[in-house]
């Protein structure tokens, strides 16, 4: 039990939520062979197998299960610990804003360079970008262009990426090429701006099909509505990326390219603060390219992490 570490508690956390190896590494931003040999070495120190895995499946093991809520109440009162040092040492307070995506492991990376204060203000990324620049936040994590950065006064660096799927009715869930998909559009530019900005390019460049809605299901269950009534697979959103699927709905990944939707944290480019630059610093170093720089993944032409040609 000596050798057992937080970080190796969490993976199995994660891996018990999500029941896929793959999901579960995307999610906690490693790679998979490394996630799947930190369970093993767990495996080891424990004495007991957590999982039952094969080609097709990953389920609990009954020792798994039992362990579970134990490992889940550790790792909280583990957080609770740094947090409680945090406030003691006097770190510099830095205010972070999202649209719906966090990094899971954001308290435990950034506890000892700051505390960082989650604002309660749910927005969309062009919302939260000019919080930013306006001094309303000091870092979100959100979805920008370089025009935006530039426009705003804005840096950003790399923290997560989404790869998008479609949803589909029947039980077909084989590949799907980007373009035979649709692409829900929203008339609703304040809130959806970010979204119908990418989709649009999207199914310019790929091919895909535009469906207009403006009913601002681009996510939820009136998204599930448009599935059933569309005669093709329709595109997900990041903001439905653990939405369960209703019992009739099949998950299909997108292939030919794999599309990819970026999160960056973004920060004032006049930024001085220790805090804040160490926050930047915790939360991106050691991200790697999230699949987002492979042969076959798209990005928009000015997303920030395009690869020069």
């Amino acid at each position: 039990m000596a050798r057992v570490e937080l970080r190796q508690l969490r993976y199995f956390v994660a891996v018990a939520e999500e029941l896929n190896f793959g999901r579960a590494a995307e999610r906690l931003l490693i790679a998979g062979p490394s996630l799947s040999q930190q369970i093993k070495a767990l495996e080891r120190d424990l004495g007991v197998r957590l999982f039952d895995r094969d080609r097709r499946s990953v389920s609990l093991t009954p020792a798994g299960a039992a362990l579970l809520p134990h490992t889940r109440a550790l790792l909280e009162r583990a957080d609770d610990l740094k947090r409680r040092a945090g406030r003691l040492s006097g770190s510099q307070s830095v205010r972070l804003g999202y649209v719906n995506w966090l990094p899971p492991d954001l308290t435990s990376r950034t506890a000892a360079v700051a505390q960082v204060h989650i604002d309660a203000w749910v927005a969309p990324s062009h919302t939260q970008a000019a919080r930013v620049a306006d001094g309303s936040l000091d870092l979100a994590v959100c979805w920008v262009r370089s025009e935006d950065l530039d426009r705003l006064g804005l840096r950003g660096r790399l923290i997560g990426a989404d790869r998008l799927y479609a949803v589909a009715k029947g039980s077909d869930t084989s590949d799907v090429p980007a373009r035979d998909a649709d692409v829900l559009i929203d008339d609703d530019i304040t809130a959806w701006a970010s979204w119908n900005v990418y989709a649009e390019e999207l199914t310019q460049v790929i091919g895909a099909r535009t469906v207009r809605i403006s009913d601002g299901a681009i996510t939820g269950p009136a998204y599930f509505d448009h599935v059933r009534r569309c005669t093709r697979p329709v595109l997900n959103s990041p903001k439905g990326q653990t939405t369960p699927l209703p019992p009739d709905l099949v998950r299909r990944e997108i292939v030919e390219p794999k599309i990819y939707w970026t999160w960056s944290l973004v920060w004032r480019e006049n930024e001085d603060r220790p805090g804040v630059l160490d926050t930047v610093d915790a939360l991106c170093d050691g991200v790697g390219d999230l699949g987002i720089h492979a042969p076959d993944a798209w990005l928009p032409a000015d997303d920030p992490y395009v690869l020069p040609r």
